[in-house]
């Protein structure tokens, strides 16, 4: 048996294993050790080989990225600055028709500049913004359908998680993916918003009956000190990058200092919540760390088995060109996001999809954003979307089904294909900031 069939079989037992419920990082450490002792012969051989692996993975300086970012979200979350960026958003599009769902459209736009976890403000924004909505007459079912579709921008809108993710997998540089991600993120908000303000003309039945009281106003003072501290974040972190003044790493730490200074200054963090903070930001930075160590594994039994390389001769024989191995690749990212997660999609997708892009020329750092926008469509489809999941564990209102959810988040799915069909046929909106 050849390397390349074992490369082949490997991957068909990943996807049984996957599919029988084992643990995509487990999944992808058992099938690469048995992969490489199979093609080299020798379980020690493979054992040594990927330790290094595990090894390389972590050493990396941009792995630094994950963990200070991901402190930095969760202080954000903790310090109830989710509140002031909802409160501030619904005060600028309150006298819009669907002002309130507009209002958690940029809501979660703000947020995602400051977290870049989509999963944090799934579950803040349904605790603020769904019972806001249902108050001024929102069907159930729209409402949390408009927090579900908003979410995604905490994964598109830099900083990102899926972006530094993509970053390490493909060695690009995060400040650039930081930088490309900002055209399609706000184009996505701007869709949402448009298409909220659109379903509340044309679909009435749909969103609600809402009432016309306009209680979103906040006085200048207060719009001033609740919209500064979150500035001032953005600017420092975002600002901070793009200016040249820090590396992603460094912003990323800058960020997480300024957010404790704040939170502790605004007395909104204790040292209870502090620690809260610490154990979150450890397991979450310990389950990317796991599956990055699991993907460099994969990706050097892939190497290994000479399938990347096969796979790229077979698509330039094929013949396919741009479009047709971008659809292809669009099309099994969407349907994976139906059964499987964000992180695991990206760790098994990317190494193998890398040597058929590279000799193509294709732009990887382009290539990184729509990867993430066409995972992020399956946060939002069933059977899986852990967005969806999490806003019904958070919600724990028995009259809101999954279903309902789902359905409600029907059409901004809808609306980030649209976005995706843009972005490809467009590339200078996601690469048009680059340097």
């Amino acid at each position: 048996m050849t390397p390349f069939d074992i490369g082949l079989l490997s991957l068909l037992a990943l996807g049984v294993a996957v599919m029988a419920g084992m643990f995509v990082p487990i999944a992808l450490m058992v099938t690469s050790f048995v992969g490489v002792w199979a093609i080299k012969g020798s379980p020690d051989l493979a054992a040594k080989l990927l330790a290094l692996a595990a090894n390389d993975a972590i050493s990396s300086y941009f792995f630094g990225v994950v963990p200070l970012f991901v402190l930095m979200g969760f202080v954000v979350s903790e310090a109830g600055f989710g509140r002031d960026a909802f409160d501030v958003a619904n005060s600028m599009s309150r006298r819009l028709r669907g002002g309130l769902g507009v209002g958690t459209v940029g809501a979660n736009a703000i947020f995602a500049a400051i977290t870049g976890i989509s999963i944090a403000s799934a579950a803040v924004f349904t605790k603020i913004a769904v019972p806001q909505m249902r108050r001024h007459g929102y069907n159930p079912r729209f409402a949390v359908g408009v927090v579900a579709g908003s979410s995604v921008l905490g994964m598109m809108i830099p900083p990102s998680l899926l972006l530094i993710l993509f970053g390490i997998l493909a060695e690009q540089s995060i400040g650039d993916l930081f930088i490309a991600g900002i055209g399609p993120g706000l184009l996505l908000a701007l869709f949402f918003s448009v298409g909220i303000i659109a379903m509340a003309i044309f679909t009435p039945r749909f969103v609600g009956t809402l009432d016309e009281i306009d209680d979103g106003a906040i006085p200048a003072r207060d719009l001033v000190r609740k919209s500064l501290p979150i500035a001032g974040l953005i600017v420092l972190v975002l600002g901070g990058i793009y200016g040249g003044f820090f590396t992603p790493v460094e912003a990323g730490a800058m960020g997480a200092i300024g957010a404790l200074v704040l939170g502790f200054a605004m007395r909104r963090l204790t040292l209870r919540s502090l620690w809260t903070v610490l154990v979150e930001t450890g397991l979450v930075t310990a389950t990317v760390c796991f599956l990055i160590i699991a993907a460099q594994m994969y990706s050097r039994m892939l190497a290994l088995s000479g399938v990347p390389a096969g796979l790229g001769g077979l698509a330039a024989h094929a013949d396919l060109g741009f479009w047709g191995v971008i659809l292809i690749y669009c099309a099994i990212v969407i349907v994976m996001g139906m059964i499987l997660d964000s992180s695991s999609i990206m760790l098994i997708l990317v190494p193998l999809m890398l040597p058929v892009v590279i000799p193509m020329e294709i732009d990887l750092v382009w290539f990184g954003v729509v990867t993430v926008l066409a995972v992020e469509i399956g946060l939002l489809t069933p059977p899986f979307g852990i967005s969806v999941y999490v806003i019904k564990a958070t919600l724990d209102d028995p009259s809101i089904s999954l279903g309902d959810i789902f359905r409600g988040a029907a059409p901004f799915a809808g609306i980030m294909l649209i976005v995706l069909a843009l972005v490809i046929a467009f590339p200078v909106i996601a690469t048009g900031l680059v340097p």
